[in-house]
């Protein structure tokens, strides 16, 4: 139970209105009020919800938002949280006698755990209220204490933010917040004031849509606005209003009640505003708004666009035309309050989308400056997402086979050419509640046919419900067969209906660069951060070293990483490519292990790895044996792999020991960087022998090395034999198997690159990714000597098994 005891005693409530109830706790987000007291003194009282609780303090000044005024704030009783919305005159005799005015009420934001905030004697938070905005400062004054028992002086002081340097609230706000009333009216109880505007109330207008696309927009014709994470709304001012509108036009004035009374600081007498509501005070994401709709709030609202004025229709305007009118209209608006304007984003828009992504955000709008407002989706507006997000009809779901879950899996679908189209299942993103939620919804739809066509093999065992229930999920892609890969539920959509969900395909921006002969789509994604490199610097950079690269990689079968999304998105080893490769990748059919015969890629020149980085390309892994002959190797590659916390240093030893070890059967090698922890060992072969001899010569190396050190060396691939130690991965010696490329790039911060090197130069080498991309263009393989290839040999052979049995 909240302590309310010093409360409780210094009042009469039979002879004060004050509430003496306990009230209830918030149950997402903290709220906070200020109230305008008039007493023996004139102050301002500040209220933060904490712990079931007001902390409390009496501001004497009232706040400012001069970042450079501090204003004494005395500490005071907790109050109730029933004391937020109070408003009333306090009878003389009474504790606090005086007029009561609800200056300010909404939700307060810690920017940092408040226990130690309040141990330390600073809070650090934000205000989202109708009045007060931005970051703020409670600093407890040197020489007290919080358990002190005599009054604790705090300082309120803003933070120098967005919100910072407007005018002086105290004498701009002069009324009640929620009942318009002064002070003389309140202590007459009066009626509540609430003043009408005296235009017509807009309608409910089609909303213009953005098209999908697969790149950022040219800032010359266009700027870039957010994505937000919300509920698209109609906000409508006038006679009657405010109202909000879904997309669809349902009015869901109700659900967001607690929002719409900001709405009365616009000075219109009517207006049409677009923009979206999303989860206010703080809270972030599309979840976080249905909990908010579930309880209340607290709500946020960003408008983008103003369709009418004062009974003026601006839909035929240019959009520049409209933002003015627009921002003109919320001038008056405090910044970073529950109401916003979106923020425009001029210029080269690529680190802005960099940032949105990087911080897990939606991604961006590009809208056409010179458009008007059209009621329906076109390409004047285009939506960029970080990640992949669509909305989907629920058609099913698959029993669990664990207690208490009531289903494992929902089937979903959507619209395509006029027909439901199955796109596959989503068995993440359900929290038990949510789960239980669903099931309850899912319970009434039940039906025996499927209300979708679909292989029997994929749908076998779904429960089949009628396609009533719109669900937002995240995804990697949609496959080929259009079918969703590692789909997440993020929540329902009750402002779409199911017979509007459709599958979105991208629109091409017909942006390309030429490298190599290649057409490179999306020249401008951002592949790598820090560095920063692009999918059409990547295509330069090997268009550049294919010279140096094709020496080791020509004519072998490929295995690619492919990062279409970056290194933020999916990522994926393909070994063998599908339709929509550039011919420059070049095709050869191989026969697996079963018979059956597969197609490699495999490149001869610049333009097969430019087509491969079209397509997404990061890395290439390359066989040790070149087309013409596949049954016979003609390198050997020993990847020196340490395990966690090793250092660099013992690596270079092991591989100047390794080499020696070669040396001593007569067989000479070249180094070269991994790009990752390790460093490879490189023997030049004559085409002489198969693959089982190679891997066997190989293994017996690597248990060579083991057996002499064994506490430095392990030739098996068991992490529990691995700690501490050095693995000798002698298993890419084999049909089949795989090597990072010398100049590869890595998949890896920093975009490091495999890099031969020169056994002179490895013991000034610090770290096994030690080379740039610039760097790896300026050596190629300068100060690398490559032997000649040779020959494993039965005397070789068995020197290797003398050398085993003397070591043993």
């Amino acid at each position: 139970m909240p302590d309310l005891g010093t409360y409780l005693d210094k009042r009469n409530f039979d002879d004060t209105p004050e509430p003496s109830e306990t009230g209830t706790a918030s149950a997402l987000g903290l709220r906070y009020s200020i109230q305008n007291h008039r007493a023996t003194r004139l102050h301002w009282d500040l209220r933060l919800e904490w712990n079931g609780v007001l902390l409390s303090w009496a501001i004497t000044r009232g706040p400012s938002f001069n970042p450079s005024e501090k204003r004494l704030a005395v500490r005071t009783e907790d109050h109730p949280v029933s004391y937020l919305g109070f408003e009333g005159l306090i009878p003389k005799g009474n504790y606090g006698a005086g007029t009561v005015m609800l200056w300010d009420i909404g939700w307060w934001q810690p920017l940092d755990p408040i226990p130690r905030d309040l141990k330390k004697g600073h809070l650090h938070f934000r205000l989202h209220g109708r009045r007060m905005t931005g970051d703020w400062n409670l600093i407890l004054m040197k020489g007290r204490k919080l358990g002190d028992d005599k009054r604790q002086n705090w300082l309120l002081i803003k933070s120098d933010d967005d919100a910072a340097g407007r005018p002086d609230p105290v004498r701009r706000y002069k009324r009640s917040v929620s009942t318009g009333r002064s002070f003389a009216e309140i202590a007459k109880e009066a009626a509540p004031i609430n003043p009408q505007r005296a235009g017509k109330l807009p309608g409910h207008v089609a909303p213009e849509l953005a098209t999908l696309t697969d790149d950022l927009a040219d800032p010359g014709t266009h700027w870039h606005e957010l994505k937000l994470d919300g509920y698209r709304a109609l906000i409508a001012l006038g006679k009657g209003g405010p109202l909000a509108f879904t997309r669809n036009g349902h009015d869901w004035s109700d659900r967001f009640a607690s929002l719409l009374p900001g709405f009365a600081d616009l000075d219109c007498d009517s207006a049409l505003i677009d923009g979206e509501i999303v989860a206010g005070a703080g809270l972030q994401g599309f979840s976080a708004l249905q909990d908010a709709i579930k309880v209340g709030g607290p709500f946020g609202y960003v408008a983008f666009d103003l369709l009418s004025l004062n009974g003026q229709d601006l839909r035929k305007q240019p959009l520049t035309t409209r933002r003015k009118r627009l921002e003109s209209l919320f001038r008056t608006v405090p910044r970073m309050g529950a109401l916003d304007l979106s923020p425009v984003i001029e210029g080269d828009p690529k680190d802005a989308f960099a940032m949105v992504c990087a911080t897990h955000g939606e991604g961006l709008i590009a809208k056409r400056r010179d458009s008007p407002y059209r009621g329906r989706r076109g390409t004047d507006w285009l939506k960029i997402k970080c990640r992949k997000r669509a909305e989907f009809v629920v058609v099913g779901w698959m029993k669990s086979d664990a207690a208490g879950r009531p289903f494992a899996s929902l089937a979903m679908a959507a619209r395509e050419a006029g027909n439901l189209r199955y796109v596959g299942k989503v068995g993440t993103g359900f929290d038990e509640d949510t789960m239980t939620e669903l099931a309850g919804l899912l319970r009434p739809l039940t039906r025996r046919s499927a209300p979708v066509a679909a292989p029997k093999s994929e749908v076998s065992g779904v429960n089949w419900v009628s396609p009533e229930l719109v669900a937002e999920v995240e995804y990697a892609e949609l496959t080929a067969q259009g079918r969703l890969r590692h789909a997440t539920y993020l929540g329902l959509r009750e402002d779409k209906p199911a017979r509007e969900v459709r599958i979105e395909r991208e629109v091409s921006m017909n942006d390309h660069e030429t490298v190599a002969g290649i057409s490179v789509s999306s020249p401008d994604r951002i592949i790598f951060d820090k560095p920063r490199l692009t999918k059409a610097d990547l295509a330069r950079y090997y268009e550049k070293i294919a010279p140096a690269m094709l020496s080791e990689a020509a004519d072998r079968p490929l295995s690619l990483l492919r990062l279409p999304e970056g290194m933020e998105g999916e990522r994926f080893f393909q070994k063998h490519p599908g339709k929509g490769f550039p011919k420059a990748l070049k095709i050869v059919e191989i026969t697996e292990k079963d018979g059956d015969s597969e197609p490699y890629a495999y490149v001869t020149d610049a333009s097969g790895l430019v087509g491969a980085v079209q397509m997404g390309t990061v890395e290439f892994h390359i066989w040790g044996a070149r087309r013409d002959r596949l049954d016979r190797p003609d390198r050997l590659v020993f990847d020196l792999d340490p395990d966690e916390g090793l250092g660099f240093a013992k690596v270079k030893a092991a591989a100047i020991d390794l080499r020696e070890t070669l040396g001593d059967l007569g067989l000479e090698s070249w180094a070269m960087l991994s790009g990752g922890k390790g460093i490879h060992l490189v023997v030049p072969l004559r085409r002489t022998i198969g693959w089982d001899t190679a891997k066997l010569f190989c293994r017996g190396i690597a248990t060579l090395m083991t057996q002499r050190e064994p506490k430095r060396f392990t030739a098996s691939m068991s992490k529990s034999r691995r700690e501490g130690r050095i693995f000798i991965d002698w298993l890419r010696n084999e049909r089949g198997s795989t090597a990072i490329a010398p100049f590869s790039i890595r998949a890896r911060p920093g975009a490091p690159v495999a890099m031969p090197i020169g056994w002179d130069e490895l013991p000034g080498i610090r770290k096994a990714s030690a080379f740039s991309v610039e760097e790896s263009l300026d050596r190629r393989w300068n100060g690398v000597t490559r032997p000649k290839p040779q020959t494993i040999s039965r005397p070789v052979i068995e020197e290797l098994d003398q050398a085993m049995k003397r070591s043993a």
